[in-house]
């Protein structure tokens, strides 16, 4: 290991460490899974998987190592239609996580800053800015039923 990469390490520690990660990503997809409307974007992935894949993700991110095999955010959600709202609700659901799990002003402010720099090309205008990424996938579109319709 290089001195840039043991640095790189160090900070990753300081922040908190794979564990600090997991605790966060277990909280916030608690949340995510129990809300009635982003819920329904992840019907069809187990929790453990996408929490799995969150961890090594901010894992590589933020300095612990290159351990993430999975699609890059963009293609990874291209089939959904992610609106402002959308986007919004799930940035509050990560700050509770955040609280919750004791997460250190460092790691909130960096991984918000990751977050921050995927919203212009994860958010769509319309279901027409979603693309399938296989031939048999479907857009993932859910109204908010929260929402009482006039």
């Amino acid at each position: 290991m290089d001195e840039k990469e043991k640095k790189r390490k160090e900070e990753f520690e300081k922040l908190g460490g794979r564990g600090m990660l997991i605790k966060v990503s277990k909280l916030f997809y608690d949340k995510v899974y129990e809300h009635p409307w982003i819920g329904l974007y992840f019907q069809e992935v187990p929790q453990d998987r996408i929490e799995a894949q969150q961890v090594d993700f901010m894992t590589s991110t933020l300095g612990g190592g290159s351990v993430y095999m999975g699609r890059l955010p963009v293609p990874a959600h291209k089939h959904m239609f992610i609106s402002e709202e959308l986007f919004d609700l799930r940035q509050d659901l990560l700050q509770e996580a955040f609280v919750e799990a004791k997460a250190s002003k460092e790691l909130i402010e960096k991984w918000n800053k990751i977050d921050e720099a995927f919203r212009a090309r994860l958010v769509k205008k319309n279901l027409g800015d979603c693309e399938k990424r296989f031939f048999t996938d479907e857009i993932n579109y859910h109204k908010d039923p929260t929402k009482k319709v006039a």
